[in-house]
């Protein structure tokens, strides 16, 4: 992971106030291995009411609530 870079877990805490009586889940993309977009999503459930938030994983290791850039081609001169 880069210097700038999230840990999931600081993003959860920085999301999420975790209390007790809570109930919590997270899930991994489907396709998180053979994507190049690979994401979690985190739900927490508080008095019936859910909050989803989708946490992306970039080319530095690190997470965002943002999806990385596409790759663009490019073009290399010889």
């Amino acid at each position: 992971m880069s210097a700038g870079g999230q840990s999931l877990r600081w993003l959860i805490d920085k999301w999420f106030v975790l209390a007790t009586g809570n109930t919590y889940r997270l899930t991994r993309s489907p396709w998180a291995e053979s994507s190049s977009c690979r994401y979690v999503c985190f739900e927490v459930t508080r008095t019936g009411d859910a909050l989803k938030i989708f946490f992306f994983r970039h080319e530095d290791r690190s997470w965002s609530v943002f999806p990385p850039a596409p790759k663009r081609p490019s073009r290399t001169l010889d």
